[in-house]
């Protein structure tokens, strides 16, 4: 294969990942920690709203004007809000040139389907509010209306001083026909809505795993990232203090000093590593107690192989996200300085990578046949995950309650009392009973003179 063809690809193997790591792990915290699952329905609706914001929100601000254009020669008359109720409806009837024909009127009238795409702009976000977060009428009403309100700020002030003048009118109109919109979308999206399943009934669903001590693997795997990043950037720390410190020499113990530091004396001290804190999971031993560091260094030696390696390319990845230029830089350095050059040494550096990738994949293998879904590292030294309650959890309405006060209304069977017939007793709401001893036990009571039964 033509050298040429190989860097795009080495590129975008590297782009990609960085993209992913940074719109999918936030992404991924944020539902482990709200809803204890990330399920395929809750992140397909998740995306899909934050796509249709971001489409909605273009569809405001574009076309922009060109780079030499003069915003405030070009649109002057946008300096003015437009804030009088009714004008769309005076456009349609002047752009149909005072014709009532279905042509003049709707076919052939650009300010007619200016209004019906104003409306039909925030209809999805009536939807949205309906079916992903179950609110009633007056939640999309208002999500409408903030949605519409921020488009609107948006075109007044010319991308927030982004233009010293509005490129496009703020207009009051726009605003009712928006929040209309969201408030049909509201209403229609009544019959979707109750024929799709509930998101707290899939998470449920989900969850039941959960209830046999099984973390979902996707929630450890965020936090083994998580992990990774921090490691990698505590080593950086390190490395740098030793540099300026001891000296040069002393960078090198940097990384093993920052392993054994994330991996065994935070957990050992906090219960968990700072990943698995982010993602409300804990380290435990079978009988549920905290593991000792004997048991967390046992741990971190065996998952330190694809740890190492995930550290490597996590380091690679935060490169690229300060960096765009340096997966071009990399895959220059392997594609034209190696495989052009010679193709058998370049091919010898790629076996690495594929080797590291194999590590990783024997790892996530394992996991998978294991019947409780632990790791070799979790298998063979005794530490596993628990999961703690996530922030949405659902508690009992009514908790037991061990010790219940006896009811002065409904006095239990074993008092004297309860039963008909037996023996007369003084009881006071706030004394203790005090029941008459049964005849013949040698002591010698006082009967209380008749009255009638009082609780005074």
């Amino acid at each position: 294969m033509n050298a040429i063809y190989l860097l795009p690809i080495g590129t975008a193997a590297l782009i990609f990942p960085a993209l992913a790591f940074v719109t999918f792990v936030p992404t991924a915290i944020v539902l482990y920690r709200r809803h204890g699952i990330m399920t395929r329905w809750r992140v397909l609706s998740l995306y899909g709203g934050v796509y249709y914001a971001l489409t909605a929100f273009c569809m405001t601000i574009v076309p922009l004007p060109k780079p030499g254009v003069d915003v405030c020669k070009a649109y002057p008359s946008f300096a003015h809000p437009q804030l009088t109720p009714g004008v769309a409806l005076s456009d349609i009837w002047k752009e149909a040139h005072q014709h009532a024909t279905l042509s003049a009127l709707i076919v052939h009238n650009p300010a007619f389907w200016q209004t019906v795409f104003n409306l039909i702009l925030l209809l999805p976000l009536g939807a949205f509010v309906r079916i992903h977060f179950r609110r009633g009428f007056p939640a999309a009403t208002a999500a409408g209306f903030t949605a519409s309100l921020f488009f609107e700020l948006t075109q007044y002030t010319g991308l927030w001083g982004l233009y010293d003048c509005p490129y496009r009118l703020f207009a009051v109109d726009d605003l009712i026909v928006n929040t209309a919109g969201a408030a049909l979308g509201w209403a229609v999206a009544g019959p979707l809505a109750r024929v799709l399943p509930e998101l707290d009934a899939l998470d449920d669903r989900a969850l039941t795993p959960l209830a046999a001590g099984k973390v979902p693997f996707g929630r450890r795997l965020v936090a083994l990232l998580l992990d990774s990043t921090g490691v990698t950037v505590l080593s950086w720390i390190i490395a740098v203090i030793a540099y300026f410190g001891p000296g040069a020499e002393a960078m090198l113990f940097a990384p093993p000093f920052a392993f054994a530091l994330w991996f065994v004396v935070f957990p050992w001290l906090t219960g968990a590593t700072p990943g698995k804190h982010v993602l409300l999971l804990r380290l435990v031993t079978p009988d549920g107690k905290r593991p000792n560091p004997a048991r967390l260094a046992l741990r971190a030696l065996l998952l330190s192989p694809p740890l190492v390696l995930t550290c490597l390319a996590t380091g690679v990845l935060l490169a690229t996200v300060a960096d765009p230029s340096v997966p071009i830089q990399l895959a220059d350095e392997v594609v034209f300085r190696n495989l052009s050059a010679a193709p058998a040494s370049g091919f010898v550096l790629l076996l690495p990578p594929a080797a590291c990738l194999a590590l990783i994949g024997a790892y996530v293998a394992a996991v998978r046949r294991h019947p409780q879904g632990l790791g070799p590292h979790e298998a063979r030294s005794g530490v596993r995950n628990h999961a703690c309650p996530h922030t949405r959890a659902r508690k009992p309405v009514n908790p037991p309650n061990p010790v219940a006060p006896p009811s002065p209304v409904a006095p239990p069977a074993s008092w004297p009392m309860a039963e008909p017939g037996g023996p007369q007793t003084t009881w006071w709401p706030s004394a203790p009973l005090h029941p008459a001893p049964p005849p013949g036990n040698g002591v010698m009571t006082q009967e209380p003179p008749d009255q009638p039964y009082s609780r005074a």
